[in-house]
């Protein structure tokens, strides 16, 4: 009995060695797992408890934007069937109003004075927009231009020394990083939410018209009715991109949202501010993606690319020595595969920009310089009738907007600083079809009516509510 209760110690001592020198030997090496499956090494997570783990950090990024992300509710007499916020999308059956109703969004600040991009669908048609900022000042906003082509639309208000988002890059934002979205979700203000970029260059068939620029970074951030017009931007702060859908069979958020790149948004805005009408460019080619049985039936080496069908004579294409039958690869060192991802680069530029296009031509590799035109084969960028007067910044009003008025010309105050004209109470967003009771028909007859005549002018106009407004003006 003494010998077997010996045996037993040792047999417990030996454990106890080798579960101590196990320990020691565990320290010094990373452990691996095994199993009775194929044998295949598990590296375990090594953690000290206490420590931070290495996860992005949302707290600056979200105190950055929430002060520069705006609540917009729109008022509409008839709202055109292009809004339901663009969160009924894929909600098949739901009724369009057609009451008198409000539309509520949001909208980036991108400018200290008082520039705010949002969603053409937040704002098109709407007969009054008020603007609240985070502090809840509240303003009224006069649009500055529209462009249905890619949902966005430019607003302006009377306002200085705001915070505003800086640009960000979307050609350079990663499948898997970080996002945050800000917005006004069902009316709930300055709401953060996080997720991850799920997708680029996404063309959902949205937008509906033949020029349509669709393509979207899919994220999987919490995104619902009243985010439209919102911002999605990155762990910085920056912004890089303007949310505007969603993915959903009930109106709301289920998993996928659908964001406009940051790098289409600056070049419209710009134009905006700049021309007071959009600068879009033209390839002026014919093309087809390239998949898998598209590239066996034409014995292509690759799926990769945009295969251009034809060129248009007098275009873009045609003038830099692009053909039939070329493959682009690539359009600013930027990887192009799809139509979105064409589209969108192309979107960055203006008319009279010069690219490098990279492409495939029998076998051989070439980069070509492009001169971009408009689609008219035009090198020139279109001013639009602006004109500066007065310290008051005036832009014909749009063939759509001389339907909506009943006029059959009018320049609106798109930007009204310190001169005659604001001595008056004139105010932003007026638009002047007449003075001295005869009606203006272009930029050098309104310019000849507020200068060149002497002693006083009637100014004759209305604001985009519709309210008629007469103005006296000493010159």
């Amino acid at each position: 009995m003494k010998r077997l209760i010996g045996f037993f110690l040792m047999a417990i001592a030996g454990g106890v060695v080798a579960l101590a020198s196990y320990k020691l030997i565990e320290k010094a090496h990373p452990s691996y797992i095994y199993t009775n499956e194929p044998r295949i090494p598990v590296r375990t997570a090594s953690y000290i408890p206490g420590t931070p783990l290495n996860q992005p950090d949302f707290e600056m990024a979200a105190a950055i934007s929430v002060h520069a992300v705006v609540h917009i509710k729109s008022e509409f007499h008839n709202k055109s069937g292009v809004y339901d916020d663009f969160f009924d999308l894929f909600n098949f059956g739901r009724p369009v109003p057609n009451s008198p109703i409000q539309a509520l969004g949001s909208g980036v600040i991108v400018t200290s004075d008082g520039y705010i991009v949002t969603n053409n669908h937040v704002v098109q048609d709407a007969e009054k927009i008020m603007v609240t900022l985070n502090d809840k000042r509240v303003f009224k906003a006069s649009i500055i231009g529209t462009d249905p082509s890619t949902d966005l639309a430019l607003l302006k208000i009377d306002a200085s020394s705001l915070s505003f988002l800086a640009y960000g890059n979307s050609d350079e934002v990663r499948i898997g990083e970080w996002v945050l979205a800000v917005g006004n979700p069902f009316d709930l203000t300055s709401t953060v939410t996080a997720g991850i970029v799920s997708a680029k260059a996404r063309n959902i068939n949205i937008l509906g018209s033949q020029g349509a620029i669709e393509s979207f970074i899919q994220t999987d951030a919490a995104v619902n009715p009243g985010n439209s017009g919102g911002a999605l931007v990155n762990t910085r702060g920056e912004l890089i991109g303007i949310n505007a859908a969603i993915a959903s069979g009930t109106g709301n958020f289920v998993g996928y949202s659908f964001a406009i790149p940051v790098n289409i948004v600056r070049k419209v805005v710009e134009d905006f501010m700049k021309y007071g009408k959009i600068q879009r460019a033209y390839l002026g080619i014919y093309y087809k993606e390239i998949d898998d049985q598209f590239a066996k039936d034409n014995g292509l080496p690759a799926i990769q690319g945009i295969y251009i069908e034809d060129v248009v004579q007098g275009g873009s294409a045609d003038k830099a020595g692009l053909k039939k039958g070329d493959i682009i690869l690539a359009m600013q060192s930027i990887p192009v595969n799809s139509k979105s991802e064409l589209l969108e680069e192309v979107s960055q530029h203006s008319p009279g920009e010069k690219i490098s296009v990279s492409l495939m031509r029998d076998g051989k590799q070439l980069v070509l310089p492009i001169t971009l035109l408009t689609e008219n084969e035009n090198s020139m960028v279109v001013n639009n009738d602006k004109i500066i007067i007065h310290g008051a910044t005036f832009q014909r009003i749009s063939e759509p907007e001389k339907k909506r008025f009943n006029l059959s010309d009018g320049y609106q105050i798109t930007r009204l600083e310190n001169g005659l004209l604001q001595t008056t109470g004139i105010k932003e967003g007026f638009i002047v079809y007449a003075i001295d009771k005869k009606v203006i028909n272009s930029t050098q007859e309104l310019k000849d009516a507020l200068t060149s005549r002497k002693g006083g002018v009637l100014i004759e106009g209305l604001y985009p509510n519709g309210i008629r407004a007469y103005y006296g003006i000493g010159l």
